[in-house]
């Protein structure tokens, strides 16, 4: 099979699979000046300082338009409904914030484009501030997950229309809300009805092209006992005792896992209930996220309900979305994550490639942090990935 070389892409002459080359180098930045004064840092700077924990992106998603304006391209927004009441209360939300929408943007008349290049702007609790520390790493809730890939997609498609390698019509940017609690603004882009040759989806992937990730199933569980005195529990029922033995039960399912992607995994992300120590708890919830290695979300639910019916048939069950199996992208074997993303969220025949700046072990935690250089080096790997599948 012959290889050849594109932009430090390689590219299977058979196949559009491809795979991004560690190339050039990159000096180190000097000074917190130096930094801010670059305008993709600045940008990723900007985006970062902007709380946006799911539920509440209108204000990250107003600057993001009015950036992009600026800049010259066209801008749509496309309203997307308020959460739903269940997953407000997972992310503890208020319902009465601001609208919420997607940022889909080009340059020129036409929405039509052969590349879409796509990322989320909604983050996970809680917000954790921006800020620069030594060895040029840059911390904050967003700076890897996925802000980071928001700010290098930007400036590379940028680059690219400066230097003339793309024009109208090649490429569009598309930044949604909601990923990170089921994917409703990539879902509700499905309404606009496009469709795209190469669709490039931005995610911390250590800088390596993603072969495939995981699937995902979410939901909640409910108890429902009746209060009472402490002093005389055989006169109400404990919530919390009947939901304990059930998790106890979920913890230990057998659940299938594969040879690419390991053991499917259960967390138990929140419980909650009862009101006081001395009070018979009258309710308790638990919810609860698997990461699906073989099969279908349509199995892992059914084995869940038959496991959990067994203990108590008096739980409650309440599945955010339908869920989906382990998901395929186009590239060589590179890196399999365990997270799962709005690829499977958003409808075509299109190629599907997953790439990004900053780890996934960093997301999601009160260390969350990149460096400089893993954005620098982004942008230049989003234009090897563009230019790669319109060639």
């Amino acid at each position: 099979m012959k290889l050849v070389s594109l932009l430090g892409l390689r590219l299977l002459s058979t196949a559009p699979l491809l795979l991004l080359t560690l190339a050039d180098g990159q000096q180190p930045l000097k000074s917190h000046v130096s930094l801010h004064s670059k305008p993709m840092l600045a940008l990723h700077r900007d985006l970062v300082k902007i709380e946006s924990i799911s539920g509440n992106e209108n204000a990250v998603g107003d600057y993001l338009a009015a950036y992009l304006e600026s800049h010259n391209f066209t801008v749509e927004k496309q309203d997307v409904d308020p959460l739903t009441s269940e997953a407000a209360s997972f992310r503890l939300e208020d319902s009465s914030k601001p609208q919420r929408f997607n940022v889909l943007a080009y340059r020129g008349a036409s929405r039509k484009s052969r590349i879409l290049i796509s990322s989320h702007i909604d983050t996970v609790p809680p917000f954790w501030p921006y800020e620069v520390r030594k060895d040029n790493q840059i911390w904050g809730r967003g700076t890897v997950d996925a802000k980071g890939c928001v700010a290098a997609q930007i400036t590379a498609v940028q680059e690219l229309l400066s230097s003339g390698e793309v024009t109208e019509g090649d490429v569009a940017l598309l930044f949604v809300v909601g990923e990170e609690l089921g994917g409703d603004g990539m879902q509700t882009v499905n309404d606009l009805n496009l469709r795209w040759e190469t669709v490039i989806f931005g995610e911390p992937t250590e800088l390596k092209l993603a072969s495939g990730h995981k699937g995902m199933l979410g939901f909640g569980i409910k108890a429902k006992g009746k209060a009472g005195h402490s002093g005389y529990p055989w006169l109400a029922e404990n919530a919390n005792a009947m939901l304990i033995p059930a998790l106890a039960a979920l913890i230990k399912l057998e659940l299938p896992s594969s040879e690419k992607y390991g053991n499917t995994t259960i967390n138990i992300g929140r419980m909650e209930g009862g009101v006081a120590s001395n009070v018979i708890a009258e309710t308790a919830v638990a919810k609860v996220a698997m990461r699906l290695a073989s099969g279908t979300s349509a199995d892992a639910k059914k084995a869940v309900l038959e496991s959990i019916r067994k203990i108590d048939d008096r739980l409650q069950f309440d599945f955010w979305h339908k869920g989906y199996g382990p998901v395929y992208i186009d590239s060589f074997d590179t890196i399999v994550v365990n997270y799962g993303t709005d690829i499977p969220n958003l409808e075509g025949d299109h190629k599907r490639y997953l790439y990004g700046p900053g780890s996934i072990l960093e997301a999601h935690s009160d260390h969350e942090h990149l460096t400089v250089e893993d954005l620098e080096e982004a942008v230049r790997g989003y234009k090897k990935l563009v230019l790669a599948a319109l060639n």
